[in-house]
């Protein structure tokens, strides 16, 4: 693009820290060629609308631009150092060893299995355990075998036990009195009462938070995780995940704090959990002002030094993940894991590729694992404290999503705090309106979902995996394509392709794809020179779609729509605009989700 924004050649010999400056009229001069190149923008739009092209807007209205300039960072608050407050920038100067924490998941009944997960990971990359306990998971009773041979003083374990969490801490609290250790720095008893609310499971009451932090503070454990998962595994939006986080960590501080309990040493006892995302700048953006927004918290509660610094273990989104080609899902979680890392997480979860399917195995695992290793060891993703900051792009979205939260946050204490406002179903009409304005966007396709809404592999086979003991509560972004998926349809489309391959394969693979997503089969007449043809592969199907080119439905398309109707096609489908006497159209827009179901609903009348 420089080479088009300028007649002059750069000068090989100028240090590339003098580099040749550019306008942002030049920029907008050379982008607006190549988007009129690709059709993307009018020949006769202005250079500027390239701005409105590429700008996306995220679920909660934030701008994210697709051009970083000092102007937009001009105004905004320093960010401070890494280590320092408002932790922006990360709650350290440098990470340890320069890495993350990886943090791995169990949540297999079976015992015996858990515990051979457990060593198989620790010796190969893990650094610490997260544990899921109950009947959601491990039996309580299991923990002290499942932990036995693990070095408990140097491998945190986070306990996940919703159902009984003062039971489950106290198994963990006896492990390591027997075997007279003190835990590893991060290892957390992890109650979360409110979290349970929010999902609707489990206890629910206040008050377990001070009765699981007295037990941590006795062997030196953290007692409470602050799961933002909950909000972003029932669909909220980040800007939702982030005040809820904000205002239950507040919550959990006015808790152990009235419990008598110091304010340092309560602010000390919480951890924060966090959805990462594959939409790589929001994740960095929302781990980099969640930091901010607990460090103005801590600040505005008295609390003093490292103790105001917000520790995060961040979890590849759930939702975001498919069961339909699963294996995409590998690429989603290296992105989300990526981002994590890059906007500061202290810990990182891979979720394995399969976890839509059931209870993960030994290979996916091992995925998972790896993903976090090769970021770490070959990418040397973490070796840099904050690789993202400075980038106005960057510093401007993290500005933009903590005010956005803040606000959000206000909110809720306004109302009464965050467990009058999960009484009140406060948090859950936002979830609603979220869930609402994504699924329409998924509908649309102008939020693809590769594998689903689109290039789906009708005839993939799922991998089976053991079901969970119960479910994970969890509202996944392509449910409604994938419930169709499940019951594909026992009759196929009928394809007119009208004319040679290069004339309609555009059209017949868009409609193709299409109707896939809906679980729905096609059958093309391929090459052809008019309708005689068409009609002597018509196969007598009730519903057929029209995919050829403009020129072709002008010349014989409403002939071959009445020859299709007298030969029995009930339903008919023009792809693209013409003026032609279809039943429907289809283009890029519409709502597949709408079209598919009436589609659905053709082929069995």
């Amino acid at each position: 693009m420089a080479a088009e924004s300028s007649s002059v050649a750069p000068d090989p010999t100028v240090p590339l820290a003098d580099g040749l400056d550019a306008t942002r009229e030049q920029w907008e001069k050379a982008t607006a060629a190549v988007l009129r190149k690709s059709r993307r923008l009018a020949d006769d739009a202005p250079d500027g609308d390239v701005w409105t092209e590429l700008t996306s807007t995220t679920l909660d209205g934030i701008a994210v631009s697709p051009l970083g300039t000092p102007a937009e960072t001009a105004d905004l608050p320093d960010p401070g150092l890494p280590g320092q407050a408002p932790f922006t920038r990360g709650t350290a100067a440098a990470r340890e060893h320069q890495a993350w924490d990886i943090r791995a998941w169990f949540t297999d009944p079976d015992g015996d299995r858990t515990a051979e997960h457990v060593m198989t990971d620790l010796e190969n990359g893990v650094n610490s355990l997260w544990l899921t306990v109950g009947p959601d998971g491990v039996d309580a009773a299991d923990l002290p075998r499942i932990l036995e041979p693990v070095f408990l003083d140097l491998a945190p374990v986070v306990l996940d036990a919703p159902h009984d969490p003062v039971a489950a801490a106290q198994v963990l609290v006896d492990v390591l009195a027997d075997r007279g250790l003190t835990p590893a720095p991060s290892t957390n008893l992890g109650a979360d009462p409110i979290g349970n609310a929010v999902r609707g499971r489990g206890v629910t009451d206040l008050s377990v938070a001070t009765d699981v932090a007295n037990l941590a503070s006795g062997v030196g454990a953290r007692a409470v995780v602050v799961d933002g998962t909950a909000v972003h595994d029932a669909g909220g939006s980040d800007v939702q995940e982030l005040a809820y986080v904000t205002a239950a960590g507040a919550a959990y501080l006015r808790a152990l704090v009235g419990s008598g309990v110091d304010v340092d040493t309560a602010a000390s006892l919480l951890e924060f959990r966090l959805a990462a995302t594959d939409e790589q700048f929001p994740t960095i953006a929302k781990f980099r002002a969640a930091r901010r927004l607990w460090a103005r918290v801590a600040e505005l509660s008295g609390v003093s030094g490292a103790a105001a610094g917000q520790v995060q273990h961040a979890v590849t989104s759930r939702p975001m993940m498919s069961a339909y080609d699963p294996y995409v899902n590998m690429l989603r979680t290296t992105v989300a894991g990526f981002a994590a890392g890059v906007g500061g997480a202290t810990s990182v979860t891979v979720l394995p590729f399969d976890e839509p399917l059931g209870l993960p195995e030994v290979f996916s695992r091992r995925i998972a694992r790896n993903t976090s290793s090769l970021l770490i060891s070959e990418a040397h993703v973490a070796k840099v404290t904050d690789p993202a900051g400075g980038s106005h792009v960057t510093e401007k979205l993290t500005d933009d999503v903590a005010r956005a939260a803040w606000e959000a946050f206000g909110a809720i204490e306004s109302a009464g705090g965050v467990v009058a406002a999960i009484a009140d179903g406060t948090i859950a009409a936002g979830i609603e309106r979220t869930v609402s304005e994504r699924a329409l966007q998924i509908a649309t396709r102008e939020r693809p979902i590769t594998g689903v809404s689109e290039f789906p592999n009708l005839a993939e086979v799922k991998p089976e995996r053991r079901p969970y003991p119960t479910a994970p509560a969890v509202h996944r972004y392509g449910v409604e394509f994938e419930q169709m998926r499940d019951a594909p349809a026992s009759t196929p489309v009928f394809l007119a392709t009208m004319g040679p391959i290069a004339a309609h394969t555009a059209r017949a693979t868009f409609a193709a794809n299409l109707f896939a997503a809906g679980g729905i089969d096609t059958v093309a007449a391929g090459a052809t020179s008019g309708t005689a043809e068409v009609l002597a592969a018509y196969d007598g199907a009730p519903v057929v779609c029209l995919t050829g080119n403009d020129a072709a439905y002008a010349d014989w398309g409403a002939e071959l729509v009445t020859a299709l109707r007298d030969a029995g096609a009930r339903f008919v489908v023009l792809a693209g605009t013409a003026d032609v006497d279809a039943d429907t159209t289809v283009a890029m827009g519409l709502d597949a989700l709408a079209f598919l179901r009436r589609t659905r609903e053709e082929l069995t009348a």
